[in-house]
């Protein structure tokens, strides 16, 4: 008795496949997987799975492992409407010929296989594929083993971790070119700074020298022509210590009314008149 219960059972799920009744009936619970991305990497790497080409993890000829000639369509009557949430996509192929991994599969038909791309929170994301095949003359249905859908979710992974890399190593990329920048910037900040201190300080230097020299024009003088006697005390009948030629410099310590105390360029000091001294020119 219970063997041919288990027998009705398996006629009546044959009878709906056949029937083409709800397509989203089929026996197999689908594959799904959860992932981190962004919604704009997730939709690329989708795409690139259902431009491919290609619908992984099945064949026809043992000879020829990848089956292909597969296309991306906007919907698919071998799929029913569907009415959950998320984003739906399909890929099918055509003229299939009992094509391997689908259960019991004959004959020619088509192979679809449908994505469903779902939010799950902020930055997570939940992927259901469903690949199903259908015989061109009596419409019955095979489902896949989860071999078609495994396959094809590795793919898509493949081509997600591609892209998350190249957004990673881009970033990476863009922080080392932003720090290289501020290590420029700092350098030339540090530059400028430096210029400014230098400047400041030739110009301080400028204005030390500037003040020595008009220090040296106020406190030095040459004898006037024809030249003058320098003399021991500052009066003139002091005894004389040597004739300095006329345009000798030399170099005011003391000053008086009358006299100045003086300096010679070679260390000698005495007096001479005031009025035997002018201004270096």
């Amino acid at each position: 008795m219970p063997l041919t219960s288990l027998l009705l059972a398996c006629l009546a799920t044959s009878s709906l496949f056949a029937s083409g009744g709800n397509k989203d009936q089929f026996a197999s619970p689908g594959f799904v997987k959860e992932f981190e991305a962004t919604q704009a990497d997730a939709l690329q790497a989708l795409n690139e799975v259902l431009e491919d080409q290609t619908i992984h993890g099945t064949y026809i000829f043992d000879k020829q492992p990848t089956l292909t000639g597969a296309t991306a369509v906007v919907s698919t009557p071998l799929f029913g409407p569907w009415q959950g949430e998320g984003q739906v996509f399909y890929k099918i192929c055509k003229d299939a010929i009992a094509p391997r991994h689908f259960l019991e599969s004959a004959d020619q038909g088509t192979i679809a296989v449908r994505y469903v791309l779902i939010t799950a929170s902020p930055g997570r994301f939940r992927l259901r594929i469903d690949a199903i095949y259908v015989e061109s003359t009596r419409r019955k249905l095979h489902v896949s083993d989860l071999t078609v859908e495994s396959s094809e979710y590795k793919v898509f992974q493949d081509h997600l971790q591609t892209i998350q890399f190249a957004a990673q190593e881009a970033a990476d990329a863009k922080r080392r070119s932003d720090s290289a920048e501020l290590v420029q910037q700092t350098v030339i900040r540090q530059r400028e700074d430096e210029t400014t201190r230098l400047a400041a300080a030739q110009a301080s230097v400028q204005d030390l020298e500037q003040r020595i020299s008009e220090l040296r024009r106020e406190v030095e003088r040459r004898v006037k022509a024809p030249g003058a006697d320098l003399k021991a005390a500052p009066f003139r009948a002091a005894a004389n210590i040597k004739t300095l030629g006329a345009y000798t410099e030399v170099l005011i310590i003391i000053v008086t009314p009358h006299w100045y105390g003086v300096e010679t360029p070679d260390g000698q000091r005495g007096w001479m008149p005031a009025d035997q001294l002018e201004a270096l020119p």
